[in-house]
């Protein structure tokens, strides 16, 4: 029987796990976390995880939502990792083409800009060839005519031409909630807004931790062979708390994205650009009927739950665009939404700030307690593949990762291959429900193979959406979003579990209200309760179009 991951049965998950000992408690519900509970699960090593905030609200929903192919990695000469990031960007796709598809980037060549033609050339040449890239998916070298056929807002001025060659894009938050579900469906408890507050201790080894439900506010004490510190931006914090923070410690770096929509910026194009002055490289990438811009790369020491975007961060992605994109002019009030994001990097004591690694780590304590930072979102099978073997090696397990093949929850399409007739095919099927094409699509292309709970639920209490004002396809989102993706707030729901308050903020300000009245009486909220998340959301939609100097003077 399939596991269920209810928001109505958290406190069940959490009692099952505090009453017996576990093999493996992982803390944190990124894509790492997620990633390391699965791969646990398929080798019979039974497992909890538990999440301070939602499911991938902190990193892993704020990236810039590209499973990348390692190119920035041919620059420092790391072959090695090109070759491994293009085999995972690959198995990404095939286990869950639903939230993965290619998406051809342009490079454009600019008179004096970072990349000469022949080394742009060479370089994706050679980045084909170490990552595997499929026949028809390879780079082409485009002469300065069919680099502006390809995106005329391009600036003319010193463009000799362009490369083109293939990244993948992808929803990193539900990618991380597919990753998670399936993990969940193979035995893993899965637990959000559950604090790690202390370890627990047995003869100087770690033994399990003291959590608190922050949603009721109960405690428990579950207890765990091997603990596992996958908690993003706060792993330094639970190394503290084990007293084993030395040697290397997280460097945090902030990027912010912003969203602009295409009847502003008509971007038919990705491309990835030279910004004027500081060099650095930015993305522009088309995104159903907007487009987004990022990223920043500024060092960090602030509230570590709610990095936010600054006048600064904002007017210097304007600018990028405006120089890369000069016809389009975009202005403050062009932004439609915006993220920022963090990154937690690894800096070594004694070291410089330009030796800072992107590289994964793992530090094993004395304790006994395995913490792993750093590292990038495509490479997060391989990460939880090297800590997975370290914990069966000490608990005796000897079966090896097999999460290569294993397709993700959603993923069940039939290939990559076979998806737009999926899609096709359940659009199709929607409509015959009472839906629009394009709700029928959306829901198609958001769910994969989930898409046929999401459709019961419609079919089955559908009728009840009208109560809320809300159309059956919103309301059939979100009773499977409650049902089977542990949605417990408001903000999980547009934010994590539908990408609307980045790409569709007009959505979230529509069904707002339904949304609060349904959950408000589906979990029987008191008005304290109701308005507090009526609070949270107004104010993440405020963030998500104003920078902080400007709330802070309202």
């Amino acid at each position: 029987m399939v596991k269920p991951f209810s928001a109505v049965q958290r406190k069940s998950y959490l009692k099952q796990m505090s009453e017996q000992e576990l093999d493996l408690l992982v803390i944190g519900g990124g894509i790492t976390g997620a990633g390391i509970a699965l791969d646990a699960s398929t080798r019979g090593i039974s497992n909890g995880l538990v999440e301070m905030q939602d499911f991938a609200a902190g990193t892993s929903s704020r990236s810039t939502k590209l499973v990348h192919g390692g190119l920035r990695y041919l620059k420092q000469f790391e072959f090695k990792i090109v070759a491994e990031v293009g085999k995972e960007r690959a198995i990404v796709y095939e286990n869950a083409p639903h939230v993965t598809n290619p998406e051809w980037m342009m490079l454009p060549i600019i008179q004096g800009g970072t990349f000469g033609k022949y080394a742009t050339s060479l370089g994706l040449k050679v980045y084909d060839f170490l990552a595997g890239v499929k026949r028809h998916e390879r780079r082409n070298m485009l002469s300065r005519k069919e680099t502006l056929q390809k995106e005329p807002l391009l600036r003319q001025d010193g463009l000799k031409g362009g490369g083109v060659y293939v990244e993948y894009k992808t929803d990193d938050a539900r990618l991380t909630l597919e990753i998670l579900k399936e993990a969940v469906h193979r035995g893993t408890s899965a637990v959000n807004y559950t604090k790690a507050e202390s370890l627990i201790y047995e003869n100087g080894k770690v033994a399990g931790v003291h959590v608190t439900d922050l949603i009721s506010g109960e405690t428990y004490q579950i207890k765990a062979k091997k603990v596992i510190n996958a908690a993003g931006p706060w792993v330094d914090e639970l190394r503290e708390k084990d007293h084993s923070k030395k040697g290397k410690y997280l460097h945090l770096t902030k990027g912010v994205h912003i969203v602009i929509d295409q009847s502003r910026f008509p971007l038919k194009q990705a491309v990835y650009f030279d910004t004027e002055g500081d060099g650095r490289m930015i993305f522009a990438i088309p995104r159903g009927n907007k487009a987004y811009i990022g990223t920043t790369d500024t060092h960090y020491l602030e509230d570590i739950a709610s990095p936010q975007m600054t006048e600064k961060d904002m007017s210097y992605l304007i600018d990028a665009a405006n120089y890369m994109f000069p016809s389009v002019n975009l202005t403050r009030n062009d932004v439609e939404s915006s993220w920022a994001g963090l990154r937690p990097l690894i800096h070594e004591e004694g070291k410089s700030a330009s030796e800072i690694s992107r590289k994964d780590e793992i530090f094993l304590s004395d304790s006994g307690l395995l913490s792993i930072a750093g590292g990038k979102l495509t490479g997060y099978r391989k990460m939880a593949e090297r800590i997975v073997d370290m914990v069966g090696k000490d608990l005796g397990v000897k079966k090896k990762c097999t999460t290569e093949k294993i397709t993700l929850s959603g993923g069940d399409v039939g290939g990559s291959d076979q998806l737009e007739s999926f899609i096709k095919e359940w659009t199709k099927k929607g409509k015959q429900l009472g839906l629009s094409e394009g709700e029928a699509k959306r829901l198609s292309t958001l769910y994969g193979s989930n898409v046929k709970r999401v459709y019961e639920i419609i079919e089955t209490v559908g009728d009840e959406s009208k109560f809320y004002g809300l159309p059956a396809s919103v309301f059939g989102s979100l009773v499977y979003g409650i049902e089977e993706e542990m949605v417990v707030a408001p903000i999980d729901f547009f934010n994590r579990r539908t990408s609307a308050l980045f790409f569709d903020i007009d959505y979230v300000r529509e069904w707002k209200t339904g949304v609060l009245k349904y959950m408000s009486e589906r979990f029987h909220w008191s008005e304290e309760e109701l308005n507090k998340h009526i609070e949270v959301l107004e104010q993440e939609l405020y963030y998500a179009t104003n920078p902080i100097e400007t709330r802070e003077k309202n």
